[in-house]
């Protein structure tokens, strides 16, 4: 079967924490059902949250006592992996028979990761992707991933890939990526403008694959009760722009915003085939005699022990 379900779950994490947003998500486990949806893709930093506003009492060259306790109740929300949160998903997973895509913030050791999970609806928890350049202030609060978590996975849907965000717009992820076979691009994300909507209608021609972009939607800061710097009050923080985008550039499904759902589509990857026939990106269209990416994936760590 080559055809196929797949969908975005647009949803924003709860200020009440993590454990009231995994509760938010397992209550969607009857409408992924319902949706017959064999991939399910959600946003970035949905289980741990994404700080917008935050500056963490910092300032160059010096850091206040303030945002070090800022950080630490941060950390406290972020999620170990594997751990409590990442079996309720893999039930949810199982339960759903649907892959699923999910990002969150991990924590290992006292540094968080952005962090893309990948759930099989038979193997629970298979993998994972950590976010390699953390963009702009985000390099406050995340380490960066290296190589050796560049997966790509076999789902009932069809190989599945991707970037976390602004990741997006590396054009040698991308290619690396490509050249792996993805034919899903998941794309979990924060960016509600325009242009990211572009960005993906980019890629999904670029790369001939489908997109999946799930992207978090959140209510003013008003709304929240909280007050953020340099913030219209009454502007949502996200407004969310989850869009499904298939081969040749053309959007499926979407944009959805200012409100949270399920986005479905319909597709085929065997329409991938006829999408390539004239543009093959790291096959017949490239040109190694002229190009070559090499691509470390070796696991790097900065203590290596040694007995030998």
């Amino acid at each position: 079967m080559t055809r196929s379900v797949v969908a975005a779950l647009q949803l924003g994490s709860l200020p009440e924490g993590k454990a009231a947003t995994l509760e938010l998500i397992l209550s969607y486990e009857q409408a992924i059902r319902d949706s017959g949806a064999k991939l399910v893709v959600m946003p970035e930093a949905l289980l741990g949250g994404y700080p917008k506003g935050e500056i963490f009492g910092t300032r160059l060259g010096y850091r206040l006592p303030e945002g070090r306790e800022a950080f630490a109740r941060y950390y406290a929300n972020a999620i170990d992996v594997p751990g409590e949160e990442t079996a309720a998903l893999a039930g949810l997973a199982q339960r759903t028979g649907a892959s699923m895509v999910i990002g969150v913030i991990e924590r290992s050791g006292n540094t968080l990761y952005c962090t893309a999970l990948y759930f099989d609806a038979e193997h629970g928890l298979v993998t994972k992707h950590r976010k390699l350049m953390p963009t702009g202030t985000e390099r406050l609060i995340w380490g960066q991933g290296d190589g050796s978590t560049l997966p790509v996975v076999t789902t009932p849907a069809g190989r599945v890939g991707g970037a976390i965000c602004w990741e997006n717009h590396m054009p040698l992820l991308r290619t690396a990526m490509y050249a792996k076979g993805v034919e899903i691009w998941c794309a979990p994300t924060v960016d509600e403008r325009d242009i990211w909507q572009c960005s993906m209608r980019h890629i999904a021609h670029e790369g001939r694959c489908f997109v999946i972009s799930a992207c978090q939607v959140q209510p003013s800061p008003a709304q929240l009760g909280i007050e953020v710097e340099g913030w219209d009050a009454q502007r949502p923080l996200i407004r969310g722009g989850s869009v499904i985008v298939g081969p040749l550039g053309d959007v499926l499904a979407g944009p959805l915003t200012d409100q949270t759902g399920l986005l479905t589509a319909d597709i085929d990857t065997a329409d991938l085939i006829r999408a390539r026939y004239d543009f093959d990106v790291t096959g017949h269209y490239a040109r190694p005699d002229v190009f070559e990416l090499h691509v470390d994936e070796r696991r790097k760590q900065g203590v290596v022990f040694r007995q030998d």
